[in-house]
């Protein structure tokens, strides 16, 4: 059994704070806009499948994840020191779920790391998920595939 004491310490940040992405959004999804505090960002927002112009929250999340994930295959692959060709790509794709009126998300990364033997692209893969924070997060809170494609 949990205690409260317990429960807390696992909700604590560890670790010191390196970078803190801040942005402020209004309208939601269906008819918002999302910008960054140092102006970097600046869209608008829309439903899925909306002809409205703009992008929605999974498309933000499947590009954020991916170029994350991307940066933590690199760091394991020099911690291994292999180096990594120069068009490694992902191709996330986020599912957005709705069951008995509550959405979730599922996702997969389809990671390509060309010339590199298909087992030592797994091998790299598995590192990177324990590298990656938005793999971190997502880790028995949502179902996630990872395929190494050729």
């Amino acid at each position: 059994m949990t205690t409260q004491l317990e429960q807390q310490r696992t909700s604590e940040a560890r670790g010191k704070v390196i970078y803190t992405a801040k942005t402020h959004t209004t309208g939601g999804r269906e008819n918002g806009v999302s910008r960054s505090s140092d102006g970097r960002l600046d869209v608008k927002l829309s439903v899925p499948g909306s002809p409205r112009i703009g992008t929605n929250p999974e498309q933000l999340f499947a590009a954020g994840w991916s170029a994350c994930f991307e940066g933590a295959l690199a760091l394991a692959a020099h911690r291994k020191k292999i180096k990594l060709p120069t068009d490694v790509a992902i191709d996330a794709e986020v599912d957005l779920h709705l069951d008995d009126g509550e959405y979730f998300l599922s996702a997969r990364l389809n990671i390509s790391i060309p010339g590199i033997e298909r087992s030592i692209a797994q091998s790299l893969v598995g590192d990177a998920k324990g590298i990656c924070p938005y793999s971190k997060a997502t880790s028995g809170n949502i179902a996630v595939t990872y395929n190494v494609v050729v």
